[in-house]
């Protein structure tokens, strides 16, 4: 009898373990079902990413793109513009009213006899039209309007601008005025960006200039390079250590 209830005891035990190893089973097929939808999410995740880091990247791209031409537009524009005005002058300073009786462009005589008699003898300045602007007076500005001074040849603007660049003053009536370029309103802020790139140049005796209306340009190895703008002076300079080194933390 005791046989028969050793015998029995062993085998509900065989039961219980057999059970076990059937729920252990069960457990471990579970989980590996599980690992492996797991892993199947993470994949489809990897891919997900995958797909949006290259539709980043193609955003990234249509961007800049769409930057470039906005700047080249913007470039053409004020170019064009610039290339209208490219034979203005501006007057500054003269008082409202003074061409009232005498017209701008006798006014404009007088300031050439008052300060560069030398001009009027060595060619016959022709100018085109000349006249304020804007055409209406602004009773909130606290200057007066430029006089705008259209020439017939762009010779004469850049001898007049040449010529008043080298006088200590110039003068109407005795009172200071100034003489300056027409540009567009984005130009002179296009040729203020260049100063410390242009000093710096300047100090390496590489002769930089500013050319019409705010392309830099100096002499290196021999040949003059010329820049519209910084992203064509910097793709130049990957290409020239010296310069990139001199020019560091100003591109």
């Amino acid at each position: 009898r005791r046989m028969d209830e050793h015998s029995e005891h062993i085998s509900k035990d065989l039961e219980d373990i057999k059970k076990k190893q059937s729920e252990m089973k069960n457990t471990i097929l579970k989980m590996r079902n599980s690992l492996e939808g797991l892993n199947n999410r993470v994949e489809e995740g990897e891919e997900r990413i995958s797909e949006l880091d290259e539709r980043l990247e193609e955003i990234t791209q249509a961007e800049q793109k769409r930057e470039k031409r906005i700047r080249q537009n913007e470039n053409s524009l004020r170019e064009l513009w610039d290339n209208i005005k490219h034979t203005n002058i501006h007057i500054i300073g003269v008082p409202e009213g003074e061409e009232r009786d005498k017209g701008a462009e006798n006014l404009f005589e007088e300031i050439i006899a008052e300060n560069f008699p030398n001009l009027r003898k060595e060619t016959d300045i022709q100018v085109q039209e000349a006249q304020r602007a804007p055409n209406k007076i602004n009773p909130k500005r606290p200057t007066p309007r430029h006089i705008i001074i259209k020439m017939s040849k762009i010779k004469d603007k850049e001898r007049i601008l040449k010529a008043a660049r080298e006088r200590p003053q110039v003068t109407y009536k005795g009172k200071p005025i100034r003489l300056s370029a027409d540009f567009s309103a984005e130009t002179p802020q296009a040729r203020r960006e260049w100063h410390d790139i242009f000093e710096v140049l300047k100090g390496k005796n590489l002769q930089p200039r500013i050319l019409y209306p705010s392309r830099l340009s100096f002499r290196m190895e021999g040949e003059i390079k010329s820049f519209p703008d910084k992203q064509k002076l910097k793709e130049f300079i990957t290409k020239k250590p010296v310069l990139q080194e001199m020019l560091k933390g100003l591109i």
